[in-house]
C-alpha cells in the first residue's frame, strides 16, 4: 500500500480509516492508483462499495477541507472509481462517494464524513 506523500496526508488518511471503520466501514483498499487518478480509501458500508477522498488541515490552513473537492477533483475520483470496478468486475454492486475531512489541527482531533458528496456522472458505465 503506498502511502500519501505528505506527512498531513498521510495521518489525515490514517485518522480517516479509522472513524470510518468505527462507523462500520470495511476497509478493502488504501490509496488505489491508476492513470486516470487516485482514491484514498476504498470501504464497503454494508453492501456498498464507498469511494472515500480524504482531506486534511493542519492548524494553520484555510479553508475547508470539503472545499477542495470541486468537480475537476470529482471527475478524476470518478475515473479512478471506474478503473477499479473494472479491474475487479464488480459492475453489479451499488457505489457511492464520501469525502472525509480531518482536521488535524483540533484537539482532539475532528473527523467528518460526507456520504454521497457527489453523484456520479451521467457517463457512469
Amino acid at each position: 500500500m503506498k502511502r500519501a506523500t505528505t506527512p498531513i496526508g498521510a495521518r489525515g488518511e490514517d485518522e480517516a480509516a479509522r472513524f470510518a471503520e468505527k462507523r462500520g466501514y470495511r476497509i478493502v483498499e488504501r490509496n488505489f492508483r491508476c492513470a486516470g487518478g487516485e482514491i484514498d480509501i476504498i470501504a464497503l458500508d454494508g453492501k456498498t462499495l464507498v469511494f472515500i477522498e480524504v482531506k486534511a488541515r493542519g492548524k494553520n490552513s484555510l479553508g475547508s477541507p470539503f472545499e477542495a473537492v470541486d468537480f475537476r477533483k470529482a471527475a478524476k475520483i470518478e475515473r479512478a472509481a471506474q478503473a477499479y470496478i473494472a479491474q475487479k468486475n464488480l459492475y453489479d454492486i451499488a457505489a457511492r462517494f464520501d469525502v472525509a475531512a480531518v482536521y488535524l489541527g483540533e484537539s482532539p482531533i475532528r473527523v467528518e464524513i460526507i456520504k454521497d458528496a457527489f453523484q456520479q456522472s451521467s457517463s457512469w458505465a
